[in-house]
């Protein structure tokens, strides 16, 4: 078989491709179905990404293809693409996987997405209402493969929260809604001494001692890791860092699981290749001892993955470091600074103001479906509500991992507000 080239070769191919395409109009929805597949999107994917205005890397080419290689699986690719003519104008990013749901066996269809995903759409060019329809069309042909959609992370802002809920009720389908997170975020328009200025009174006290008692080990400084030969040992040295802390103790650090570690591997060489790669080190007397993982996409950098040293903790290391990557955003001419995750206390000491993000679920009206939504949004959220249940819940953890129940400190980077089953 010749090499696929590109999209057009890929669909002559047949490669991974659903044969019927749906037709909705003059719009023409296909399925693509294996990797290779995917690979033949790479000429046209990322630019749809920028003529749909996205404004984040989680839907990037680099970042969806990395993610199915580390975290695909057991599952099967689903993604649907719309053309207009020979020309791809909307991509859906998903996926099915079996997994159980609301105590019964289904098979989700989704995003491309896990925990280590924070923001998830559909790529969506022109013709945005017609593009959704006629992928919702094609979805409704294909019940026998799928029994529940689920969206996750979808910011509020997005276009989706008005179009699939609508097609879904013309359906006679039900849908429900699941507030995850808000994330939050800093805007960097401005003037750096307006926005340091702005900061508590008392935020701005403890930066100025522990900037202080922390130069007594030596010169305290930024650095910047961005690409090269010391990329490699650069990640390593992270990895380690977060590792030495508490998620290490708790066996949740990057370096525990051998998918997450390949996953931020192989995406850092990828997105260093792109100019969106910043490793961030704190530096005191020559010693390295805190790090951040960011991405900066468009004139925006996002969080990914924040640590400290624990040896260093009594200087608020992170804290420090969350100084002079911002002042450097500003300097450098960034737009905002993306927190990611939840509202956790030391980030909303930086924000200034936050997004945020829900999980859409769209149920047909099945009497199997209909229980799973009652179980999953009438029952759950009132169990929730007994201290009983969080006592129950607790235990449950600790008897599966054989971990004791840990509280978070300050510094700790927070995960989102809990994921839905």
């Amino acid at each position: 078989m010749p090499a696929v080239r590109g999209f057009e070769d890929l669909v002559r191919s047949g490669i991974g491709v659903l044969p019927l395409p749906r037709a909705q109009g003059d719009l023409v929805v296909e399925t693509l179905s294996d990797e290779r597949a995917l690979v033949g999107l790479e000429p046209v994917w990322n630019r749809l990404v920028e003529e749909a205005g996205l404004d984040h890397p989680f839907v990037t080419y680099e970042w969806v293809r990395t993610w199915w290689e580390c975290f695909g699986g057991g599952r099967r690719l689903h993604v649907l693409v719309v053309r207009e003519g020979d020309e791809p104008i909307a991509i859906a990013p998903l996926m099915i996987n079996e997994t159980r749901f609301g105590g019964w066996r289904v098979r989700r269809l989704e995003f491309m997405a896990n925990v280590h995903t924070q923001r998830s759409d559909f790529i969506m060019t022109r013709r945005r209402e017609e593009a959704y329809r006629a992928i919702w069309s094609l979805l409704l042909e294909q019940r026998d493969l799928w029994d529940v959609l689920v969206l996750c992370q979808v910011p509020e802002a997005s276009r989706t929260f008005r179009e699939l809920p609508r097609l879904a009720s013309e359906s006679g389908c039900l849908t429900g809604l699941w507030h995850s997170s808000d994330a939050p975020y800093a805007s960097l328009l401005g003037r750096w001494d307006d926005y340091q200025g702005g900061l508590p009174a008392k935020h701005r006290a403890n930066l100025r001692n522990r900037f202080k008692r922390l130069g007594r080990l030596g010169d305290v400084t930024l650095e910047v890791v961005r690409e090269g030969e010391g990329l490699p040992a650069a990640l390593a040295e992270g990895f380690r860092i977060e590792a030495a802390g508490w998620k290490g103790q708790a066996g949740t650090a990057i370096a525990d699981d051998p998918r997450v570690l390949r996953f931020y591997e192989i995406l850092a060489g990828r997105a260093a290749r792109r100019g969106w790669l910043r490793l961030h080190f704190l530096r005191a007397g020559g010693h390295r001892v805190a790090f951040d993982y960011s991405l900066h996409y468009g004139n925006r950098a996002f969080l990914l993955k924040p640590a400290y040293d624990p040896k260093y903790a009594a200087y608020s290391p992170s804290n420090l470091l969350c100084y002079l990557v911002l002042r450097d955003g500003f300097e450098g001419g960034l737009a905002e600074f993306d927190f990611l995750g939840a509202e956790d206390p030391w980030k909303l000491a930086w924000a200034t103001s936050a997004r945020r993000h829900f999980w859409l679920y769209v149920f047909p009206s099945t009497l199997q479906m209909r229980l799973v939504r009652w179980a999953k949004f009438g029952l759950a959220p009132r169990l929730r509500r007994h201290r009983a249940y969080a006592l129950l819940r607790d235990a449950a953890r600790v008897a599966r991992g054989g971990l004791k129940p840990r509280r978070p400190g300050p510094e700790q980077l927070g995960r989102a507000k809990g994921r839905p089953a």
